[in-house]
């Protein structure tokens, strides 16, 4: 029994001793990780901030009719390029009933103070001139005629303005809308037939058409409150329009707002600049565009990739892993400077020449990526 008993021991220390030996050779037998390294290099970095936007006419107006009534005529389309003073449209009067025949009976109380005064005056003219009637009645009575006249013709001009809307119905007449800038018709949100309300103190009357001169464009955009400090007023920028196969317009800054809005949690300020257009190209209001701000830069600074940063957990200051001569990697505190989301300026832990481990190895699959 005991002779058994050691038997089946010795077997299963045999046993044992075969699986250590095993696991020692098969942690001994793995692959030692080949982490890639990458050296510091000079170079220039700029920061810059980007601002959204749209592309819109500096000088943009609305037309609106001086007097209600209905569209007539409209005599351009969106698009056209036109001239100051160019007829754009023509209103009809649709006058009220109530106010013609209240301007009627004036005219007819007018023709009859003027008939009276008339009469009065050619019978105190004869007289005058017979010697019978001093000079001052014959004179008050040219006065009264005169009056008469001039409140009759007064009379017929308010009926012609109920009923047409102007006495002449010339250029003049604020039934024709014209243009009050040179430039083009970017929208006529009215057709034949409509109605329209003039505008007065009380509403901004109903717009005809829409005019801007587009050789004079501005960009209107937003940028963070971490930004907006450091941008000046006649700063120069670039302005790019994505419309256009994002082609680059240079730029002026010309306002910056001193307030800023709140939108989505984050503080935005309005921004304004000046854009150079080039006659060759067709822009058109409205455009969505982006514009580039440099905020600061730094020419031949030491800088390694960003990708390469590690942060301490605990503190969250950065560190790099730099290779020693035996092959292992040791931890680095750095001060970092400026950086434009690539590269990272290093003022000090790192020296040119130091080889520092990329830390988030890629996979196989990606590596062979990259050979291919």
């Amino acid at each position: 029994m005991n002779k058994t008993v050691k038997i089946i021991l010795g077997i299963v220390v045999l046993v044992l001793l075969v699986f250590v030996l095993k696991y020692f050779k098969d942690a001994n037998s793995k692959d030692v990780v080949d982490y890639k390294v990458e050296e510091p290099f000079y170079t220039s970095i700029n920061t810059k901030a980007v601002a959204t936007g749209k592309l819109n006419p500096e000088e943009e107006i609305e037309l609106k009719p001086q007097i209600s009534g209905i569209v007539d005529k409209i005599l351009v389309e969106e698009g056209d390029i036109v001239k100051k003073g160019d007829l754009i449209a023509k209103i009809r009067v649709v006058p009220n009933e109530q106010s013609l025949v209240s301007a009627k009976s004036r005219i007819s109380s007018s023709r009859l103070s003027y008939d009276n005064s008339k009469t009065l005056y050619d019978r105190n003219k004869t007289l005058f001139e017979k010697g019978v009637i001093s000079q001052q009645d014959f004179e008050n009575s040219a006065l009264s005629f005169n009056q008469a006249k001039e409140s009759l013709t007064q009379a017929q001009n308010d009926y012609q303005i109920i009923k047409r809307g102007s006495i002449s119905g010339g250029s003049s007449a604020n039934t024709n809308i014209v243009a009050q800038i040179p430039g083009t018709i970017l929208e006529i949100p009215v057709r034949e037939g409509d109605q329209v309300i003039q505008s007065n103190n009380f509403n901004a009357g109903t717009t005809i058409a829409t005019i801007a001169d587009m050789s004079l464009m501005i960009f209107e955009g937003k940028v963070d409150e971490a930004e907006v400090g450091k941008l000046q007023e006649g700063k120069e920028i670039k302005v790019l329009l994505g419309a256009i196969n994002d082609k680059e317009f240079p730029a002026k800054l010309t306002f910056v707002a001193p307030k800023g809005i709140e939108e989505n949690g984050a503080v935005q300020f309005t921004i304004k600049a000046d854009v150079q257009i080039e006659q060759s190209t067709n822009i058109r209001a409205g455009y969505s565009a982006n514009a580039e701000i440099d905020i600061e830069s730094k020419d031949s600074v030491l800088a390694i990739k960003e990708a390469l940063l590690q942060y301490n957990r605990i503190t969250e200051k950065p560190f790099v892993e730099i290779q020693k001569e035996d092959g292992k990697f040791e931890k680095s505190n750095v001060t970092l400077g400026l950086s434009d989301g690539i590269n990272v300026e290093i003022t000090e832990g790192v020296k040119e020449g130091d080889k520092i481990k990329v830390w988030n190895k890629a996979s196989k699959d990606n590596e062979d990526d990259e050979n291919d």
